[in-house]
Formats: structure tokens, sequence, C-alpha cells
């Protein structure tokens, strides 16, 4: 047995659903009350920045009303963790939104509602803005800036040649996390799905193909298992709402490929067996926060690709995400679409990004987030700390919490290319989907914890090995576990001991949502 094992779970800290009480009742007056209330506190500096009598810009109206979800956690499973979750967060956001959509209607002013967290994105001026910021029901206005991805740190991608580009036939970095001796049990990530937001995917690689939830035994159905949340814009070689998986860049086919690519020959992903959908949140390497937040709503609920019959039944176990919102002035813009993804079950991996190696570095949502499972990079094999993976604390919202959680092997990474061909890439873009990939093992090798993002956090944490270093951030020591270079070490895939899910504690910490009481047999 794992020497860490026997604390699994004790340690699981029961996190509160951060959340505002739903007001049902619209308030008769739209605006506030005293006609001297300082309508631009509620207005990110970027809107009034950018908005001016005759010069329009696009902003995310938030809404002062948002669901309340806390009882998500008394309930066992993430099938139902999902529909409540779903139903709740659309049932605030229609009970809501209407005064508001009507006015924006009556202004001609484009606008788009979302339920992830309540709010619409919307154009337009000024005038518009000031209008809506005196409105008691408005919380505040973020801007929409187009933010650029956190890429790879080096990439050498060689698109479209043959398989035997990556040195080894078995990505070396699978052997170093132990992948390959879980696929010697049996354990390959069957009946897990994968969310991955990013660039875009080449669906039919041929790494990837048979991994894709729209493909089955010759035949392709887009509709639950892509998304492409790029509207405007040049869109790349993909355009804008591409019908079918695309990826304008390479970025997004590479770390999909580290979660479940492989074929016949060649061995890239974790979970070779795990299906995959997925959401184009970048064009071209550049997103906004309004993209991203929808590509987060679609893996909650999936639609078809002409945006209807949303299914919380089909939302992935988990969702790797290897980009970052640096430019986003509001660090806490997404903080509760993340936070209601962690309600609904689904565990959202994020990369801590490439701008270390100096403290306080993570600094990009969603990486800085404490419903985040954040991810540093490592070189192997002897799991030192890649000197431009982001280091904690997180100092962005004034938390000091420590970041990153874990660390993957993010160095030379071997996996897959748009148009069949394969490559090389670094950064912590390429460790985050490691620890996707391993989440889908720890799901299918114990089904216990389908849903229970806190129990899979934890045994991440108690069987990572631990590591240190000199360095000392925020008055936490290197030598420290966890510390705020690696978090709580370097991930290995160890295989859940007999019983693991048999026990009655566990089992009863479903029903009461604290699972603090359990330990492994």
């Amino acid at each position: 047995m794992h020497p860490h094992l026997p604390r699994i779970l004790c340690t699981v800290r029961v996190r509160a659903i951060l959340v505002t009480l739903l007001l049902f009742a619209v308030p008769a007056l739209a605006e506030d009350a005293s006609p001297a209330a300082d309508w631009t506190s509620k207005v990110d500096p970027w809107v009034l920045d950018t908005a001016g009598e005759s010069l329009s810009t696009e902003f995310l109206i938030v809404l002062d009303a948002q669901a309340d979800l806390s009882g998500a956690q008394h309930l066992r499973g993430k099938q139902a963790k999902g529909r409540y979750v779903f139903e709740q967060l659309r049932r605030v956001a229609e009970a809501t939104q209407g005064p508001i959509l009507r006015q924006l209607a009556q202004a001609e002013a484009e606008h788009r509602p979302y339920w992830i967290q309540n709010m619409i994105w919307a154009r337009g001026d000024r005038a518009l803005v000031q209008s809506l910021a005196r409105r008691g029901d408005v919380a505040w206005i973020a801007g929409n800036p187009e933010v650029a991805l956190d890429g790879p740190v080096d990439r050498t991608p060689h698109r479209g040649v043959p398989e035997g580009n990556c040195p080894q036939a078995l990505e070396p970095s699978l052997i170093h996390i132990g992948a390959d001796a879980f696929w010697d049990q049996g354990i390959t990530g069957a009946g897990v799905v994968i969310g991955g937001q990013d660039t875009g995917y080449d669906w039919d690689h041929p790494a990837l193909r048979d991994a894709y939830r729209g493909w089955d035994d010759g035949v392709v159905d887009h509709d639950h298992h892509w998304h492409d949340a790029i509207r405007a814009g040049s869109g790349g070689a993909c355009g804008t709402d591409s019908p079918e998986p695309c990826d304008d860049l390479d970025h997004g086919t590479h770390t999909m490929g580290t979660m479940v690519g492989r074929t016949d020959t060649v061995a890239i992903g974790v979970a070779p067996d795990a299906k995959w959908i997925g959401c184009r949140s970048m064009d071209l390497g550049s997103g906004t926060p309004s993209s991203h937040g929808e590509c987060l709503e679609w893996f909650l609920a999936p639609t078809t690709v002409a945006g209807t019959d949303p299914d919380p039944d089909l939302a992935p176990h988990v969702i790797n995400n290897s980009w970052g919102c640096g430019a986003c002035f509001d660090p806490n813009l997404l903080l509760s679409a993340v936070e209601n993804l962690r309600a609904a079950g689904i565990v959202v991996v994020v990369s801590a990004g490439n701008t270390g190696s100096a403290c306080g570095t993570v600094r990009r949502p969603a990486g800085i987030y404490d419903a985040s499972l954040t991810v540093g990079a490592v070189a192997i094999p002897d799991d030192t700390i890649a000197s431009f993976s982001s280091r904690g604390p997180v100092t962005r919202d004034g938390s000091n919490r420590l970041k990153p959680d874990v660390s993957a092997p993010g160095i030379n990474v071997c996996s897959s290319v748009p148009g069949g061909g394969y490559g090389l890439s670094t950064g912590t873009s390429m460790a985050g989907p490691h620890v996707a990939g391993l989440v889908a093992l720890l799901i299918q090798a114990a089904p216990c914890l389908e849903g229970n993002v806190d129990a899979i956090e934890a045994y991440l944490h108690d069987t990572a090995v631990a590591r240190t270093s000199t360095q000392t951030c925020d008055g936490v020591p290197g030598t420290s576990i966890p510390n705020n270079t690696f978090g709580y070490g370097s991930v290995r895939a160890v295989m859940p001991p007999a019983g693991f899910c048999d026990t009655e504690v566990f089992q009863d910490g479903f029903e009461s949502g604290d699972l603090s009481a359990w330990t492994t047999p």
C-alpha cells in the first residue's frame, strides 16, 4: 500500500460553495434609488476606457441574483449533482434576466445570455453602460477583452509526418507517472469522458478519432460532443461557428493527445480508452472571458451544434484547461463558473502558467481559483521543477492561497498535432493533460470517486511524490509539503486498494456531504 494512503480523505476539506441567495422578485425599480449613486463604481475601468458616445464595446453584465447551489453537496453521484446544478442555474437566470434582456432589445444592442453564472454578454456605448450600471439588479459590468493564450514555451510541431517522429513508441512521461501500470491491470479510462477547452481539435487525427465521443464505428455525429464559442473574428482556418471540431493553431490537438491519444503503434495518451468532447474558446490562440465562459457553460450541459437540447447527463467527468485569462481585469469574473462546475461534480484541471520562476506568478484565472486543480510542470526523470512553471502564492485576488496543487511532466512531451502528425511541446499546457488523464484512470478504477471532486483531489495530493525546493514563497519554505513550487508533489498513478469504495463511512459520506471521517481500508 502506498505510504500516504491511510490518510487520503482524512485531509479532505469540505469546501463551502460561496453563493448569493436567490432573490425571486425582480425589483420594480430598475435603477438605483439614489440619483447621486456612483454608477461608475459598478463598471470595470476597461469598459469605461473603451466605450464612448459613438464607440461600442463588449462587456458582461453580472446580475446581483446568483443561484444557491449548496444542496448539491448532499446529492450522491455526478449525474444527480449535474442535473440539480443545471436546473438551479437555469431557473435563476430565467427568473431574473428578463428586464435586462428587454432593455437590451429595445436599445437594439447585441446581447447573449448565459446561465453558468447569471450574466449577459452585450455590446454597446457609454450611455447604455451607464443605464445598465444604475440598475439595482446589476452587480457588476465586466470587460470582455481579447486574451492571448499563454502557450507552450517551446514547440516542435511536425504536421503530417509519420508516427515515428515521437522519440519512443510509448511516450516516456506516461511511464513516469505510472499510467502503463494501470493499463496492465485493465484500467485505461473506459467509461469516463474528458472535456477539452482550447484552440480546437483535429478530431479525425489517427490518434484521436476512435476516442472522440462523436465517432461510432464509422459514423460521426458532432451534436453534444463539440461546440465552437468563436462567433466573430478571423476564426483562422476554422472560420467561426465551426460545425465540426477544428484546430486553427495545434495547441488543443496536442493537449488532447496527451489525455487519450493512441494508435496501434504509438501510445501518447494517459487514458486511451476514455472518450473526449471539445469546445473551442480561442481564435488563433486568443479568447475572451465570454468565450471561455461559454465553453464552461457548454460542458455543464452539452448541446447540439445548433445550441439546442442542453443535457447535463452528457457532461464530462473532468475538463482540461491549458489556457489562462491573463487580461481578465476582474480576476474573479470566471470564479462562479468554475465553482458551479465543481458543485456539479466535474473536476476542472487548469495549467498553472509559464511565467515562473519567481514567487507569486500563478496569476491567471482560472488557475488562481481554489475550485481549480492547478498543475505545475516538472522535467523527467528526476522531477525537477521547470524554470518556467508558475509559482504561488496567489496574490492577484488577495487570497495568498498556495498554488499549484500538484505538478506533472511538461517538458518535451510528444503528442498529436493537426494533419495527422506528432510533435514535441514544452509548457504547463502539457502538464495539465497528464492530470486530467490520470483523473479518468482513477474514476474507472474506483467508480465511487465519480462526481466527488474533493475525494479525487485528496487522492491525487496524497499519492503524489513529495518534492521540495530551496524556494521560500510567502513564508512557506520549499521544504514544506505542500509548497508553492510543486504543490503536493509530482503526480503518480497509484491503484486504489481493494475495498476502496466499500466502506460504510465512505458511503455515508456521500449522503451527508462530509467525507472527513473516511479512511482507506
